[in-house]
């Protein structure tokens, strides 16, 4: 008979079991495996050290920074293809060099498990926002199409509470919703509070980006975040490929410079590298706490329209900034207080 191991049992003689009944060691779910091999339970939130906490900060707010480029990437990449081939080709591109990066890492398959949850993150991220805002993007601004990234972050917050059972408290909301309101009435302000043609299709890039970023957030708590957006992406490669085949001859194709430095961009920074640092972020502080940074990428996207487009900067756009910023600082600090809370819970 085995001897079990002394640092595990009040005692390293081995006993025989008294005769009855067969003792089971319950089951553990591979979740739960996967989680405490990354150092964190299934559904905990933020990570338990609080430098982990500020280094998802860091990055989910480079991931921000990343995605407030892709509005005005996108226009300059509307210069030399059309929207159906430049979607495609940045889908293409992205995957090849996702696919790269895991071939040479020698990264194993996902779980059979998770391949309903990565269709998910390439149907939202991959191809689902990028195709609905580069078609809303031929007859919108994007100092109007902002609006979408103004709702983005409230609805990722109840997604994400919903999908992986975050609790925020009534001050995160209260500052969420705060922070929305500052931005949507800002972008609206700066549209002229008219609607678009565009707008079904930002609204429809809102909701299936806000899917995508709620259910990357949770597999990033069970692999590495490389590995949602690397596999989300190979996993989209056949559609991609297919869509280019199709889409190239039927429209126009003008190369330049603005052309390919846009799809250059929006393939290998706003698909690639920003989703890389955003779903480590996320997968550090929470999906919620996550969500709300990005209240500061359609102000950003402002910027970037004024520097690099030449669209029209208003006076108000830094008061908008200021009391954005604030509510930030706010959502995040409410954070950090239950994250704290929890680990005394925990202790």
């Amino acid at each position: 008979m085995r001897a079990d191991n002394s640092a595990t049992h009040p005692s390293s003689i081995a006993v025989a079991e008294p005769a009855g009944p067969l003792r089971t060691t319950p089951a553990i779910r591979p979740e739960a495996a996967e989680a405490a091999t990354a150092g964190r339970g299934p559904g905990s939130g933020p990570a338990r050290r609080p430098s982990a906490g500020r280094s998802g900060t860091v990055l989910a707010g480079l991931g921000v920074v990343a995605f407030s480029l892709t509005f005005p990437a996108t226009v300059w990449g509307l210069e030399s293809f059309g929207p159906w081939s430049l979607v495609a080709l940045r889908s293409v591109l992205a995957a090849l060099i996702a696919g790269g990066v895991l071939l040479a890492a020698r990264v194993p398959l996902p779980a059979r498990r998770h391949w309903a949850g990565l269709a998910v993150v390439g149907g939202g991220v991959v191809v689902g926002f990028p195709l609905l805002t580069t078609l809303a993007l031929r007859t919108s601004t994007t100092s109007h199409a902002a609006v979408v990234v103004g709702l983005l972050p409230l609805t990722t917050a109840v997604l994400g509470s919903l999908r992986t059972g975050e609790r925020p408290s009534r001050a995160f909301w209260a500052a969420a919703l705060a922070g929305a309101g500052v931005v949507i009435a800002f972008t609206v302000w700066q549209s002229g509070g008219a609607l678009a043609p565009g707008d079904l299709y930002l609204f429809g890039a809102l909701l299936v980006c806000a899917a995508g970023y709620t259910e990357g957030g949770r597999l990033a708590r069970l692999m590495p975040g490389w590995h949602v957006i690397g596999w989300a992406l190979v996993l989209c490669l056949p559609l991609a490929v297919a869509g280019s085949l199709v889409a190239l001859p039927l429209e126009p194709v003008h190369l330049n410079a603005h052309g390919v430095l846009g799809l250059v961009w929006v393939a290998a920074g706003s698909t690639f590298l920003g989703l890389y640092v955003w779903y480590r972020g996320m997968a550090a502080i929470g999906v919620a706490r996550a969500s709300q940074l990005q209240l500061a990428q359609p102000l950003l996207t402002l910027l970037w329209s004024f520097l690099l487009l030449g669209e029209e900067m208003t006076a108000a756009a830094p008061v908008a900034a200021v009391a954005v910023l604030v509510c930030i600082a706010a959502t995040q600090r409410v954070g950090r207080g239950a994250a704290r809370e929890s680990r005394r819970a925990r202790s």
